[in-house]
């Protein structure tokens, strides 16, 4: 329990309406999008500026208080789940401004707090483009982009969100303000201590005000969806265009249950007979544009596209990809448990994931839908079950297990956007290995030696 002294302590700091203690209050910030154990925090609190953020962080400090940061809790690794009841959850819901958008520059001051679609709709009204788009964007925060370094659908040609960091000012555990980072495109001033918190998962510091980079739109784009009467045809199609040294703004796969469950859900005109799909999009000047599209077409004709067709229209293109964002949302309808992983195989490898996923899901009867980022080797086999059936969720466990073992084995890592968290700690050794986790731990441990920054995650 956290001592009443210390709750005074917070309300002083912020006033009675941002500090919440009541169980019934607790509850909703007790788990995040993972399936994990909820644990239930011993306080929320919601800071609305830097000098009362940077004041709660020291405070957790001097009284050796657990402290978690929570954005919109979308994250898929068990980031934000509290470490004990004693923790405090610290959100950012009010901390939420786009304090800059420099069009002179291309860049934004962002509190991390923003949501991540509406802060890509605010520079895209001023003519400039933010490309991270986790399929999470409508409700997931900056910080948390940050902290998990979020990719998207466009990661393969634009990067993901590490690549727009320019700058990040953060509070350490004594509520000191750090600077790192610039608004210039350049810097080379000290450690690199911006690029350490792109994907610390809030173990190393408190966040307070981010810098992105921002960049021209493409003047053009076009959207294509390649239908294939087999898995192996459509995985080897995306080894077969990057072969080709064509590097499409996104490059999605969806196997048949996948394709099946989404269009029950959507009615978005899918063919529901393929065996895969390719959801391709290439952008940039138009006459590129068209080139490259038609190369692509050459291409899954000639690997056995049963069909490959453009879309006419911004709204055809629109309903191409709002299909690909509803493939979780779908298959999270059929049982009362999904479990989505994002085991990354070099691009190469991709037709051998697909055929160990298939493999993995027949061996152990169960449910596993396929899809994801196919592009960048990103995959996102999607477990549906129904955790309450002890036995079946036995299976579902080895077959994570196997998942990860064979994404190591084609010199893949065991996350490619979804960060480490609580569900992916105990995987890490086996890819990282010894050394590399006890120096981890060892810098953990030099900047925070009371472990209160969301203590037991990563390492």
């Amino acid at each position: 329990m956290i001592s009443k002294g210390l709750i005074q302590e917070f309300i002083k700091a912020l006033g009675q309406d941002n500090v919440l203690i009541e169980p019934s209050d607790l509850h909703v910030y007790s788990y995040d999008a993972a399936v994990l154990d909820p644990v239930v925090p011993g306080a929320v609190l919601s800071p609305g500026n830097s000098q009362e953020l940077g004041r709660i962080v020291k405070l957790c400090n001097e009284n050796r208080t657990p402290l978690n940061v929570r954005g919109s809790g979308t994250n898929l690794s068990g980031g934000t789940v509290p470490a004990a009841q004693d923790s405090v959850v610290v959100l950012t819901r009010r901390l939420n401004k786009i304090l800059e958008i420099n069009t002179r520059d291309l860049y934004a001051r962002v509190q991390p707090g923003v949501i991540t679609a509406d802060f890509a709709a605010q520079v895209a009204q001023q003519d400039l483009f933010y490309p991270p788009d986790p399929g999470s964007q409508t409700v997931s925060t900056l910080g948390g982009n940050v902290a998990e370094n979020a990719g998207g659908l466009r990661g393969l040609k634009y990067g993901v969100t590490k690549d727009y960091l320019q700058g990040v000012t953060f509070f350490d555990v004594n509520g000191e303000l750090i600077h790192s980072g610039s608004r210039t495109i350049k810097c080379a001033t000290g450690l690199n201590l911006t690029g350490l918190m792109a994907g610390s998962e809030g173990t190393l510091g408190v966040m307070n005000e981010i810098i992105l980079k921002l960049i021209p739109p493409p003047k053009a784009s076009r959207a294509l969806l390649a239908v294939f009467d087999s898995l192996d045809k459509g995985s080897e199609t995306v080894s077969a265009i990057i072969a080709e040294k064509i590097i499409p703004c996104t490059l999605e796969f969806l196997d048949n249950f996948t394709i099946k469950t989404v269009e029950d859900f959507r009615r978005a005109g899918l063919p529901t007979e393929a065996e895969a799909l390719l959801l391709i999009e290439v952008d940039g000047h138009p006459e590129e544009v068209r080139e490259e599209a038609r190369k692509i077409q050459d291409i899954c004709s000639k690997i056995g596209a049963v069909e490959t067709r453009i879309a006419d229209s911004a709204r055809e293109k629109a309903n191409i990809w709002q299909a690909r964002r509803d493939a979780l949302p779908a298959l999270a309808r059929l049982k009362p448990t999904t479990i989505l992983e994002d085991a990354t195989v070099p691009r190469s490898r991709i037709p051998e994931m697909v055929k160990g996923i298939k493999a993995i899901g027949d061996k152990y009867d169960l449910t596993i839908g396929t899809f994801g980022h196919a592009g960048d080797g990103n995959l996102h086999p999607t477990i549906v079950t129904d955790r309450r059936d002890k036995q079946e969720f036995e299976r579902v466990e080895k077959a994570i297990a196997e998942i990860f073992a064979k994404a190591l084995s084609l010199d893949g890592t065991l996350s490619g956007e979804h960060g480490i968290g609580l569900a992916k700690a105990r995987f890490m050794e086996q890819e990282v290995g010894r050394a590399s986790l006890a120096y981890s731990r060892a810098l953990k441990k030099g900047v925070d030696p009371n472990n209160i920054l969301n203590p037991g995650k990563m390492f």
